[in-house]
């Protein structure tokens, strides 16, 4: 017998019954002893549900990466003249929606459900593409923006929340990734169909994809959590031998799940109570200061002015560079999503962030030889290369650690009773940071220059690298339990008793 392997002895009414080898607990030879490993559950099903929610992020991404390779002031939409003042403002109009739209979101999937919630935001695609489609005024692209904007972000918060709620332990960190893969699938397509079709051609096509998202989330089930919250017990044991299969304990998880959650019912606090709890400062610090270190990065500025930053640099090809770059983005978030449960999310995060400080410097560095002409036009052609590795460089790094993991810690870190609410205003506060730096990026570089813009990037993201270094826990393999323990400044040791850690 393996010392601390935990076997089922047998299934009752009531859950099933483990006990501990090896700890002088161990069952009778009269008992059937069942390996716990046959009774993990089938992974493929939580795989097929998290990639059918993340669906609506490929919609999402295509509304991000819409502005990224086409140029609105030829008056390519319905032959209307288009400012690059007005350009700025239709990027980032995307973002203000996202904003808008973080906080209702977690109220509205509280009441409707995760499920519902989700599809419901096909309305508001729809509507949105539409109003870009038949645009006869900048207004009417302004509000399109917005709508698709406030759809887009909905998903920022409400598919991390569904993948979380659905997964086992083992595999969370993985389906947690999807959300930002399928964005950076999204953003790709865009990419592509921006550079080879008309641009309403392209925007009916983005019309289209929030609709074969519905088609095909629809046959998912709700998540177990939110039915047992709702007092739909057998709903949510339909649910469990849906997502784990008919072989998996499905009596002795939902035991469980209902002992969390009466748990916190039980001790339901308010906002401002729960706010005075050592996990719950902790978690806050985390959650919005790794938002706020992933959108000062200037990641949302590359994405949506990708081509602005090529012609800055003087970069010509035969072909689209945002193709080349959407293409790495999605290889490399689907890495990250493959390592994030081996290598763990800290030096993922650390090494994510240092990669895009050394990117930014180095493209602050060529604006400078070129803007402030210490070089001549033959000289920066020589090295022209630089500002194109650089950019790639900095989106695949980013794609592999600071694109999805603060979106998964931020679905980790928070306790139970304000988990909605607070990965809500960590959404909001990250959707107006992205307003803020797609707003301003141009207007920045014009004031500062595109060097010292980069600079200022350099300088953030090599302050974040800090940050997780010595704020940001290790979440990879934690219960909800073990990871508010760690917060609250408690650890678990070998015996499995917690004990308080003091410093």
């Amino acid at each position: 017998m393996e010392n601390g392997k935990r076997v089922l002895i047998a299934p009752t009414k009531y859950g099933s019954l483990f006990c501990e080898m090896g700890t002088g607990k161990e069952a009778s030879s009269n008992n059937l002893v069942i390996d716990e490993n046959r009774m993990q559950g089938n992974k493929a099903p939580q795989y097929i549900a998290a990639l059918s929610v993340c669906l609506g992020s490929v919609a999402a991404g295509t509304v991000l990466g819409w502005t990224s390779n086409i140029d609105l002031t030829k008056g390519i939409l319905n032959n209307l003249e288009i400012t690059m003042n007005q350009v700025s403002w239709i990027g980032s109009m995307a973002t203000l929606g996202g904003l808008l739209v973080c906080v209702p979101i977690g109220y509205y999937c509280d009441i409707v459900g995760r499920k519902l919630a989700m599809l419901s935001m096909i309305i508001l695609f729809s509507l949105g593409w539409l109003l870009i489609i038949f645009a006869n005024s900048v207004t009417m692209i302004y509000l399109g923006r917005l709508i698709t904007g406030m759809a887009g972000g909905a998903f920022c918060i409400a598919a991390p929340m569904y993948t979380s709620e659905i997964a086992e332990k083992e595999i969370r960190g993985t389906l947690g990734s999807y959300f930002q893969l399928l964005l950076t699938v999204g953003i790709l397509i865009s990419n592509v169909l921006g550079a080879y079709v008309d641009i309403k051609t392209f925007s009916i096509l983005c019309f289209c994809i929030p609709l074969v998202f519905g088609a095909v989330f629809f046959f998912q089930p709700e998540t177990p959590i939110y039915s047992l919250k709702k007092g739909k017990e057998d709903d949510a044991r339909k649910a469990l031998r849906r997502l784990r299969g008919p072989d998996y304990d499905v009596d002795s998880e939902l035991k469980e799940l209902k002992q969390q959650i009466e748990s916190a019912e039980q001790n339901q606090i308010s906002l401002k109570e729960s706010l005075k709890k050592k996990a719950t400062k902790k978690a806050f610090v985390i959650s919005f200061g790794l938002m706020m270190f992933q959108q000062l990065s200037g990641i949302n500025a590359v994405i949506f002015f990708t081509s602005t930053i090529f012609k800055q640099a003087g970069a010509n090809f035969s072909f689209s560079p945002t193709i080349i770059v959407g293409i790495m983005q999605v290889i490399a978030t689907f890495v990250s999503s493959i390592v994030v449960d081996k290598f763990g999310r800290k030096i993922l995060l650390i090494g994510s962030d240092s990669m895009m400080a050394l990117s930014s410097v180095a493209l602050g560095i060529y604006f400078t030889l070129q803007d402030r002409h210490i070089l001549n036009e033959d000289q920066i052609s020589t090295i022209s290369f630089l500002p194109v590795l650089s950019l790639c460089v900095f989106i695949i790094v980013f794609s592999l650690g600071f694109g999805p993991i603060p979106w998964m810690i931020s679905s980790e870190v928070f306790p139970p009773e304000i988990k909605s609410v607070a990965s809500s205003a960590a959404g909001t506060f990250n959707w107006f940071l992205a307003f803020i730096v797609t707003a301003y990026y141009q207007p920045l570089t014009s004031l500062v220059g595109a060097d010292v813009t980069f600079y200022m990037f350099t300088l953030i993201s090599f302050t974040g690298s800090l940050f997780v270094f010595f704020v940001v826990p290790e979440t990879k393999g934690k219960t909800m339990n073990e990871i508010q323990n760690e917060l609250n400044g408690e650890q678990i040791n070998s015996n499995g008793v917690e004990n308080k850690a003091y410093s």
